[in-house]
């Protein structure tokens, strides 16, 4: 089963890897943005309710996806000073800890906040389980879906917020998490990156995963500026109709790709 906690909701996935199935999804969203206090209540909750999360499990994975994240060169980085590469971009408190993810054979590392508390709760569930930043699945995921010389921008889509792999010669150019109110905010930080990165919005090629459809405001503002864009084809080997869909497959991508079956 994976996890996925954000500040504005959670999403579950359960897969069957005997036969590829998905035995249970779900994803709620919160009226609006909590702490991780309020979080673990909303996770206390439903486990007293939800049947689901009373089977037997045999491996967990937690996500957290949110922007207390830092990227740092494999060869540049050094443990003991991991929190130092998050003070320039997060507001670090003396009783958080750091963790990190080692990503693209221990090349990059996201150093990043994990919230203790529902580590703590999940620990008492499970008992050891793994947890990783969502951002570090993401890159993992696409960085090698197109073997090619252009540039491609992988967009993650979420409730008022996306994450953004930018990939060039399967060389990583940048990953970083935007949050935004409206149509016009979306498209700003997307133009924005483009324009930081030198890249011309008439020859890169843009990927759209997580819950964004082709009907969405969001979809016709960014074809206004950006006419070379698809929906990331998944190749999802999963049996029920219901979980086959593509439009299942991007919402669900990083909770399904941090799952591995062995």
């Amino acid at each position: 089963m994976s996890i996925q906690v954000s500040l504005n909701g959670l999403s579950f996935c359960t897969l069957n890897c005997a036969d590829h199935s998905v035995i249970w999804y779900k994803k709620i969203k919160f009226k609006k943005e909590y702490n991780p206090v309020k979080i673990l209540e909303q996770i206390e909750l439903l486990f007293a309710s939800e049947e689901e999360l009373k089977r037997s499990i045999d491996e967990v994975v937690l996500l957290f996806s949110n922007d207390l994240y830092s990227l740092v060169p494999g060869e540049y980085f050094i443990e003991e000073d991991a929190s130092n590469y998050l003070k320039f971009n997060t507001k670090i408190l003396k009783t958080d800890i750091v963790a990190q993810d080692h990503i693209l054979d221990s090349t990059l590392v996201n150093v990043y906040i994990p919230y203790t508390n529902i580590t703590n709760f999940l620990f008492d569930k499970y008992g050891e389980f793994e947890y990783k930043h969502t951002v570090s699945v993401l890159i993992e995921s696409v960085i090698n879906l197109h073997k090619n010389n252009s540039v491609n921008l992988y967009l993650n889509n979420n409730d008022g917020y996306f994450d953004l792999v930018v990939v060039k010669n399967n060389t990583l150019l940048l990953a970083n998490t935007f949050s935004y109110d409206t149509k016009e905010d979306f498209i700003y930080y997307l133009l924005f990156t483009a324009e930081q990165l030198e890249l011309d919005t008439s020859k890169l090629h843009l990927w759209l995963l997580g819950n964004i459809t082709k009907e969405s405001s969001l979809y016709s503002i960014t074809y206004t500026y950006i006419k070379n864009i698809d929906f990331l084809l998944c190749n999802f080997d999963l049996s029920a109709e219901t979980h086959s869909t593509q439009e299942f497959q991007r919402e669900a991508f990083t909770l399904i790709n941090s799952i591995k079956c062995e």
